[in-house]
């Protein structure tokens, strides 16, 4: 695989510097950004992909939204960016019946190529404070839980995913399976 470079957009999220560290780790250029970046110095970067971290809340995502909706290049959601990115589209977003971090089992509904070599069932650490309650309409689910019927998701027709765990944590197995995944979508995009 070529080095491609992977912008990290920062939404204050504990675990934003171990995404950049787990992407960096896999060979890659890597770059964190804040989340009030005009969307025109984000396309100067010249990235292959944009990977939103999670986030304390939605009244702190800067505009991720207009990234979301504007730039055309493959994007992956984690905690809060997979909210963000249901929200941006339509689908509702709110509080969790579970709350905080925990290890959960994720039951992977279409091992499509993000998910793939994860299924049929894997572990992964997540909070559940807050999650995606409905799709937005041009979504299909990937994942769900016990807890939680939108583990994961994907748009129809963009690039776009979003997974409610963080597979940048040791405690995530096939973390980097996923991660590597993403990067293989970047590269063929």
């Amino acid at each position: 695989m070529r080095e491609l470079k992977i912008l990290v957009i920062d939404n204050y999220g504990q675990f934003c510097h171990l995404i950049h560290r787990s992407v960096r780790d896999l060979d890659m250029d890597t770059k964190i950004v804040p989340n009030t970046t005009p969307v025109e110095d984000i396309l100067d970067e010249e990235p292959d992909g944009l990977i939103l971290s999670g986030g304390p809340t939605m009244e702190r995502a800067g505009i991720c939204s207009e990234y979301i909706e504007s730039i055309d290049r493959p994007i992956l959601g984690i905690c809060l960016g997979h909210q963000l990115i249901a929200k941006t589209f339509g689908g509702d977003v709110g509080p969790g019946k579970s709350g905080g971090y925990a290890d959960i089992e994720i039951d992977i509904v279409d091992e499509d190529e993000l998910l793939k070599g994860l299924g049929p069932k894997t572990s992964v650490w997540a909070s559940h404070a807050d999650e995606v309650l409905s799709l937005p309409g041009d979504f299909i689910q990937l994942a769900r839980s016990d807890i939680c019927e939108y583990e994961a998701m994907r748009h129809i027709e963009r690039p776009i995913f979003g997974v409610q765990w963080h597979p940048e944590v040791a405690h995530t197995e096939k973390g980097e399976q996923l991660l590597t995944n993403f990067l293989e979508i970047c590269e063929i995009y």
